[in-house]
């Protein structure tokens, strides 16, 4: 598998833009909310700490057959960032795997920008070399179950590290 490289997605309302290491600063603000890290633990980055942490993401994974891909949501109309999708592309027995993640601001949620970014997520993915799509939920965290079903994804009996792993097959 030859490493994949993000492109611009833009769907009806949003872009997704390659993350760079100069979003920090406005994502630490998007980000900043402590109820954010209810499922997934932790507390929100400093600005700086976001900075070192986009540097590390933006360099890419240190495993040649692995491709880290990462996004900030921009709303287009308000010309802001709300959040973040991400993919990491890895080798399996039956070809590519995409598991996937996304993160909103606060402000910005119960609007459907989620659910619009994580379609043109796996819209983008689809036209790539990945064979599957998965995605690790809390099985508390209504919102993002509600955000896989709109992205085709479905919930498995699978499950990993307390979270229920979500699937799609892309069909080729």
């Amino acid at each position: 598998m030859s490493t994949l490289a993000t492109q611009a997605i833009s769907t009806r309302r949003l872009d997704l833009l390659p993350l760079h290491v100069e979003h920090a600063e406005e994502m630490a603000a998007v980000l900043s909310d402590p109820a954010l890290h209810t499922f997934i633990g932790g507390t929100p980055d400093t600005p700086q700490a976001l900075r070192s942490r986009y540097q590390r993401m933006t360099a890419g994974s240190p495993d040649p057959a692995v491709s880290w891909l990462n996004w900030v949501i921009r709303l287009r109309d308000e010309s802001c960032l709300t959040g973040t999708v991400q993919a990491t592309v890895s080798p399996s027995a039956h070809g590519p795997v995409a598991e996937i993640a996304w993160v909103v601001g606060t402000p910005w949620q119960g609007r459907g920008i989620a659910s619009e970014a994580a379609r043109g997520l796996v819209t983008w993915l689809g036209r790539q070399p990945v064979h599957t799509v998965i995605a690790h939920i809390h099985p508390e965290h209504r919102a993002s179950a509600a955000v896989a079903t709109a992205a085709g994804l479905t919930p498995t009996s699978e499950w990993h590290e307390g979270e229920i792993r979500w699937h799609r097959s892309i069909r080729r």
